[in-house]
C-alpha cells in the first residue's frame, strides 16, 4: 500500500510544476519586442488557470486602467484571489483568479479553494506584469520622444534647406531682375544693351547650376560603372584644370602610383568629385601654394590624396563641410553643394573618405576606393 504522505508529495510536486510551467510560459510570452501590450497581456491571463489545481474550473482576468482582459465565459464569484499591479509605485490594476464552482466555506469568502502556494505564485506574476508593464510603457514613451526628435530633425533639416535655397537662387535672380529692369529703362546702344543681356544669362547660368547640383545631391544620376585606371582618370582631369589657373601662382605636383590597382567606377562622376576638390584647395590658396593629387595603394584599397598648403579649417569648419549649403565662400562664389555632391557620389561607390587639415596650414582628403578583386600594390608595372 502506498503511503499517504508520498502520494501528498507526489501531488504537491505536481503543483509546483504546473506553478514553474505557467511562470516560464509567462515569461516566454513576455520575451518578444514585437507584440502588442494588449496581445501579451490577453496571452498571459488565458495561461493562468493551467497553473491552479483545478485548471478547468478556474477563470482569470487583468485589468490595467480601463483595459480589461480576461477568459473565455469569464463570471466572476465570490472564491477568488488577487493580487495588485503596481506600476512605477501606484496601483494600475489588478489579476484576479476564481472558481466557477465551489462550496461556500463556513466564513463564506471562498479563499478555502486556494492554496497558500497558488496565493503567492499570483503575486509573483502579478510582479512580473507590473514589471512587463512598466517596460513596455518605457519603450512606447521612448519611441514616442524618438519619433518627436526626428519629426523635429527634418523639420529643421527642411529649414534648412529651404534657407539655402532661397539664399542661394536669390543672388541670382536678384540679378536677373536689376539688369532686366535697367534694359527696360534705359537702352542707349547696342553694346550696352549686350552687356546687360550678357549679365542676364551668366545668372541663368548660375541659377541653373545651383538647381543641377541640388538635383544631384538629392537624386544622383544613374551611375555606369565600368573598370576603370584611376590614374589615367586623373591624368586626363588635371590637364583640363591646370592649363586654367597658370597665372595663379599654385605649383601642381602629381605622385601616381604605377601599381594602383583599377577600380570599379562612373568615370564622369570620379572627375566631378576630383574637379571639386581640386577647385576647393584652388579657392583655399588665393596667394598661392602647392597642390598635389596622388594615388597609393594602402590595404588593399585604392586611395587618391588631394592636399594643398592653403588656409585650412578650424575644427567647428571641418564638422560641417560635408552639409548641404555649408560654405566658407563669398555667396558668388560657390552653392555650398560641392561637398555634399562629392560626399553622395562617394558613398554610392562604397568609397570612404577623410579630411585633416590644419588652420593656416594646409588641408588633406583622403579617398579610399576598393580596388577590383585581383588588384596587387608594391609591386610596381601597370595598373
Amino acid at each position: 500500500m502506498v503511503d499517504r504522505s508520498v502520494v501528498e508529495e507526489q501531488l504537491e510536486l505536481i503543483e509546483r510544476n504546473k506553478e514553474l510551467s505557467c511562470l516560464y510560459e509567462i515569461a516566454k510570452i513576455i520575451a518578444p519586442s514585437d507584440r502588442s501590450f494588449s496581445d501579451v497581456l490577453q496571452a498571459i491571463v488565458s495561461i493562468l488557470p493551467s497553473a491552479f489545481h483545478y485548471p478547468g474550473r478556474v477563470g482569470a482576468s487583468i485589468r490595467v486602467d480601463d483595459q480589461v482582459f480576461t477568459t473565455d465565459g469569464f463570471s466572476p464569484t465570490t472564491s477568488r484571489i488577487n493580487a495588485t499591479l503596481t506600476i512605477e509605485g501606484r496601483p494600475k490594476g489588478m489579476i484576479e483568479v476564481f472558481y466557477k464552482q465551489f462550496k461556500e466555506d463556513a466564513d463564506g469568502d471562498g479563499q478555502g479553494h486556494f492554496l497558500t502556494e497558488e496565493t503567492n505564485l499570483l503575486q509573483t506574476i502579478a510582479r512580473q506584469v507590473s514589471l512587463m508593464i512598466e517596460i513596455k510603457l518605457a519603450n512606447e514613451k521612448q519611441a514616442r520622444l524618438e519619433s518627436q526628435l526626428r519629426h523635429a530633425d527634418r523639420l529643421a533639416k527642411i529649414g534648412q534647406l529651404t534657407a539655402g535655397v532661397a539664399h542661394e537662387l536669390n543672388e541670382p535672380l536678384s540679378g536677373i531682375l536689376g539688369f532686366a529692369q535697367l534694359a527696360l529703362k534705359k537702352i542707349d546702344t547696342p553694346e550696352q544693351a549686350a552687356r546687360y543681356l550678357d549679365r542676364i544669362v551668366q545668372s541663368c547660368l548660375h541659377a541653373r547650376e545651383i538647381i543641377k547640383k541640388m538635383m544631384l545631391f538629392s537624386s544622383p544620376m544613374p551611375q555606369h560603372m565600368v573598370r576603370v585606371d584611376l590614374n589615367q582618370l586623373l591624368t586626363d582631369g588635371m590637364s583640363f584644370i591646370v592649363p586654367r589657373f597658370e597665372g595663379s601662382g599654385i605649383r601642381f605636383d602629381a605622385d601616381f602610383d604605377p601599381a594602383l590597382p583599377n577600380i570599379s567606377a562612373d568615370a564622369s562622376q570620379i572627375t566631378q568629385v576630383l574637379v571639386n576638390l581640386v577647385i576647393n584647395a584652388i579657392h583655399a590658396m588665393p596667394d598661392g601654394g602647392v597642390l598635389t593629387v596622388k594615388t597609393v595603394c594602402i590595404e588593399g584599397k585604392s586611395c587618391l590624396i588631394v592636399q594643398d598648403t592653403g588656409v585650412g579649417m578650424d575644427t567647428k569648419t571641418l564638422e560641417q563641410i560635408f552639409l548641404p549649403f555649408f560654405s566658407t565662400k563669398d555667396v558668388d562664389h560657390g552653392t555650398g553643394l560641392g561637398l555634399s555632391v562629392v560626399h553622395g557620389i562617394l558613398s554610392a561607390h562604397d568609397a570612404t573618405i577623410d579630411v585633416q587639415s590644419q588652420f593656416g596650414r594646409g588641408t588633406v582628403f583622403t579617398i579610399a576606393f576598393p580596388a577590383i578583386e585581383g588588384g596587387d600594390c608594391g609591386k610596381g608595372g601597370d595598373p
